[in-house]
């Protein structure tokens, strides 16, 4: 259940970003919430309600969903609620007609990159964090993806959230009947992990 979400009068003191970016910046888009909206405290992971007329920033929109900064607090707000910042809903995967098992394949890690950390503009196999993607045939004919993935610290708050998003937008690729995603951490993730355009991307380099 999520619970009414009051502004603090003061800002919250969060941990420092991973690679020391900003939440918020002059290139940061402003909203006001059109409706009462559901979304999610990042880091922590507590699922809140921001309500109708809260202003605040879009400071990342990747993937479909956004991270919107209020009052000092990042908050991820799903692609499924964009029409509360006056945005469209992202588009739903497809496939080719007649599609082959190789077609499929490819939508799931293209679906695998529509998924974000909200704190860092990489997405989460570049940024690393896959280990294992395998795709199968199910008893009813369609398919089953089982993927392993790590977070970026063990203790991250928003690790169940960024789990429920791979296996969701997984399920919405035609054929696929089931997704399993389950968290490991070992081996324990490290930069050396990203790949060298996510490097270069969180300034690495």
């Amino acid at each position: 259940m999520h619970r009414a979400f009051t502004v603090p009068a003061t800002a919250t003191a969060r941990p420092e970003p991973l690679f020391g970016m900003t939440p918020y910046s002059s290139t940061s888009e402003p909203f006001t919430l059109q409706r009462d909206c559901p979304a999610i405290l990042v880091p922590a992971g507590d699922e809140v309600t921001l309500p109708a007329g809260q202003a605040g920033y879009i400071t990342q929109a990747l993937g479909g969903s956004f991270t919107v900064y209020v009052e000092g607090n990042l908050f991820r707000i799903a692609g499924a609620e964009a029409d509360a910042l006056g945005k469209l809903p992202p588009p739903l995967p497809e496939l080719p007609e007649g599609a082959t098992e190789s077609d499929v394949e490819q939508v799931v890690w293209q679906q695998l990159r529509t998924c974000f950390d909200p704190e860092i503009p990489v997405n989460i196999v570049d940024l690393g964090l896959v280990y294992e993607c395998v795709l199968s045939r199910s008893a009813e004919g369609g398919y089953r993806v089982d993927v392993k993935m790590t977070l970026t610290a063990p203790g991250c708050g928003m690790g169940e959230v960024l789990v429920d998003e791979v296996r969701s937008k997984l399920e919405l690729i035609p054929t696929v009947e089931e997704a399993d995603v389950e968290l490991v951490f070992d081996p324990p993730w490290g930069r050396t992990m990203m790949s060298e355009a996510a490097q270069l991307e969180v300034g690495m380099f």
